[in-house]
């Protein structure tokens, strides 16, 4: 146990809680910013809803004597309240609450096995929105014309052909530092939770990483952020996003071409190609082969659309 929750016990506010939660996801769990942020907005969400319900500040204590009737009292509060939530939004903070009620059992020895009675919204799976193969090329084509900055337009071209030639997170690829680059055939990934794993690299992906390195300031150093900014230090994901949403525009794309879109378009171009489903699992760096069968879903799916678009029977009556 650390020191940031050895201290918890069913005198101590809930709201400081949180924060050794929170502390416990980012030291022990490695978990992204975006995650801490998601975890802390829902799971404080929670905590404000209480004070009021429960009359007052609300402790530990007060979370373990909770009933199924109070978290479904929250969950309809989040479908009625300013900012109604959607289903997956409910199933995520339910999945949040869970996340803080198991930590405060295994770490702080207080348990309420009550609210695992809850169900959340029964959620029909979403497939991911990878960009086509076209789409995929002109976009790399694109990144280098939006930017008069050399070195910043190569910045760009190395970044998107990194997403969608290696099918890195952009938070995995704005997280290599200066001295991982340049490298053999393969590069050293850090994914979610700190895992670690080898992601070979096309010649295509090592002649844009070899240009943008080439065309930077002479004052980056080894130590620092391999992507950087205008001004300097790490490149920011909105950036990153903001450009992808201009090439988007230019492209016709839709909303879904984002740069996760790229990482998906690689899975799926993989799988077209040959790839077995356990080794795309391993290049992406999944944990459970189970995510990775959702590009078998798009596949299928898009097979069957260029199916009932090309067969010339598809859209006659049969007599």
């Amino acid at each position: 146990m650390t020191q940031h929750h050895r201290n918890l016990d069913e005198s101590t506010p809930a709201p400081q809680a949180l924060a050794a939660y929170l502390l416990f996801l980012r030291d022990e769990r490695r978990a992204s910013p975006r995650t801490l942020e998601a975890y802390g907005r829902d799971v404080a969400a929670f905590l404000a809803f209480l004070a009021p319900h429960l009359g007052g500040p609300v402790h530990l204590a007060h979370i373990a004597a909770l009933e199924p009737a109070d978290l479904r009292a929250y969950l309809a509060f989040r479908r009625k309240g300013d900012a109604p939530l959607a289903d997956r939004s409910i199933a995520r903070a339910i999945a949040a609450v869970r996340g803080f009620l198991r930590f405060l059992e295994r770490r702080c020895g207080i348990a309420n096995v009550r609210l695992g009675l809850v169900r959340g919204p029964r959620l029909k799976p979403t497939l991911p929105r990878p960009i086509g193969r076209d789409a995929a090329r002109a976009m790399l084509q694109l990144a280098g014309e939006e930017q008069p900055i050399a070195w910043i337009a190569a910045r760009d071209v190395a970044l998107l052909t990194l997403l969608y030639g290696a099918g890195l997170r952009i938070s995995e690829a704005l997280a290599l530092r200066r001295e991982s680059w340049p490298a053999d055939e393969a590069m050293r990934i850090v994914g979610k939770g700190g895992k670690e794993r080898l992601v070979p690299l096309l010649p295509v992906v090592g002649a844009a990483l070899d240009r943008y390195v080439a065309l930077l300031p002479k004052s980056q150093m080894r130590d620092q952020p391999l992507f950087v900014g205008a001004k300097g230090g790490g490149l920011s994901p909105r950036v990153a996003q903001y450009l992808v949403a201009k090439l988007r525009v230019r492209l016709g794309l839709p909303d879904t071409a984002t740069p996760h879109a790229l990482r998906h378009a690689f899975a799926t171009h993989l799988l077209s190609g040959g790839a077995d489903l356990r080794s795309i699992q391993e290049l992406l760096g999944h944990a459970s082969l189970s995510t990775t069968q959702r590009y078998a879903a798009v596949e299928a799916e898009q097979v069957l659309a260029l199916f009932d678009q090309a067969h010339p029977r598809a859209h006659k009556k049969i007599a």
